[in-house]
């Protein structure tokens, strides 16, 4: 997609009346800022719809004490992007896209000035780490049952110790995304090689089979190549042709600034993957039309009822253990083959759905909270 640079002074209606939201992102040398332009796009034109000016906004561009700011619109009649001024933005939407551009210095610093800003809603702060979230759904009775047991994997005796306690672990970098990292153990004590190692690739999973947690171990640390993770008890999901699924929510605040859900997926694993991730082979598939596979009718509708409901609980929850003011979360959810729900993972910045339904909402949930926000500033 071609990419303009126009004159700052050909920018657009600067005396802007309308509500501005601004997508934060960070400066790319080759293609001037780094994200999903196709989303950016869309913001913009949903955003238009709803009466906003949307623009994209880079961390270099992003001057607090400023009344107009650089920023770039995209131009639909030639598919082009162009650098324009804008108002400083009412609201600000977080979708810097990798975790090690957040991590930056001069990142950190510009998110805690916004954060710390009087003028500044900031959607979002920051991703999520794998572990905080865990300690902070554990915080709660009412959203502890739906944790699978997790630790730190930080020694060779503790992973043996969950080892003996949990044949099948699941083994998560803390800042992993897509899938990426995945390893799972299994034990076959009547093996002689009894610990079976799976390790996510790009489409499939490669298997070594070891003889002692030492060699385990060894292997494990390899292919951690230095990243933090975390242990977690492997969960016997459902499965639909013999293909594990697992469900995907999309929880966002609406008009009225309380958490909803805007749309619940599934997601089934590739033949020769140990994740559901589509990047990973895995497919898009109707959560009910699964459910209703595995446990029939009844029980599938209850299922649903249930996770639409456990949603809601576990973003309220996250919310509240992370200090944060949040619009949005995607999170993954499994159902075991006795029909128990269990939390997986929650993306404080979620990719597109797919589902069409799920993504028009989702779109429109960013500009009804973010009215909701100025009304209530304003008041």
């Amino acid at each position: 997609m071609p990419i303009e640079l126009q004159d700052p002074q050909d920018g657009v209606d600067i005396q802007n009346k309308r509500p501005v939201l601004a997508i934060l992102t960070i400066e790319d040398d080759i293609q001037l800022f780094r994200g999903n332009r196709s989303n950016y796009a869309d913001l913009i034109r949903i955003g238009r719809e709803h009466g906003f000016l949307v623009y994209v906004l880079t961390v270099k561009q992003l001057k607090l004490k400023r009344k107009l700011l650089e920023g770039y619109t995209y131009e639909e009649q030639t598919d082009t992007w162009s650098l324009q001024q804008f108002p400083f933005p009412d609201l600000i939407y977080n979708r810097i896209p990798l975790r090690e551009d957040e991590f930056l210095p001069n990142v950190r610093q510009k998110i805690a000035a916004c954060m710390r800003s009087p003028r500044v809603h900031l959607f979002n702060p920051k991703f999520f780490n794998k572990w905080s979230l865990f300690k902070w759904l554990r915080q709660s009775r009412i959203t502890r049952p739906y944790i699978p047991t997790t630790q730190r994997m930080l020694t060779r005796e503790g992973l043996a110790n969950m080892l003996r306690k949990h044949t099948f672990l699941y083994l998560k970098p803390v800042s992993g995304k897509a899938g990426r990292g995945i390893m799972t153990i299994k034990v076959h004590p009547e093996r002689s090689l009894p610990f079976m190692l799976k390790i996510q690739a790009d489409k499939k999973s490669l298997s070594y089979n070891c003889g002692s947690i030492q060699k385990l171990w060894v292997r494990v640390k390899k292919e951690c190549g230095g990243e933090r993770y975390i242990a977690q008890q492997g969960i016997m999901l459902a499965a639909y042709h013999d293909r594990r699924f697992d469900l995907r929510a999309l929880v966002q605040k609406n008009q009225r600034g309380l958490w909803d859900l805007s749309g619940l997926g599934a997601r089934v694993a590739g033949s020769r993957s140990i994740t559901t991730h589509v990047p990973r082979g895995g497919s898009i598939e109707d959560p009910e039309k699964l459910l209703v596979s595995a446990f029939g009718q009844d029980e599938a509708r209850k299922l649903l009822v249930k996770a639409r409901s456990t949603t809601l609980l576990i973003a309220k929850q996250i919310e509240r253990g992370s200090g944060y003011t949040l619009a949005e979360m995607s999170m993954d959810l499994g159902v075991d083959q006795h029909g128990n729900l269990w939390f997986f993972e929650a993306n404080a910045k979620p990719m597109k759905f797919d589902e069409p339904d799920i993504r028009k909402l989702s779109l429109d949930r960013i500009f009804h909270y973010g009215r909701y926000l100025i009304r209530t500033k304003t008041r």
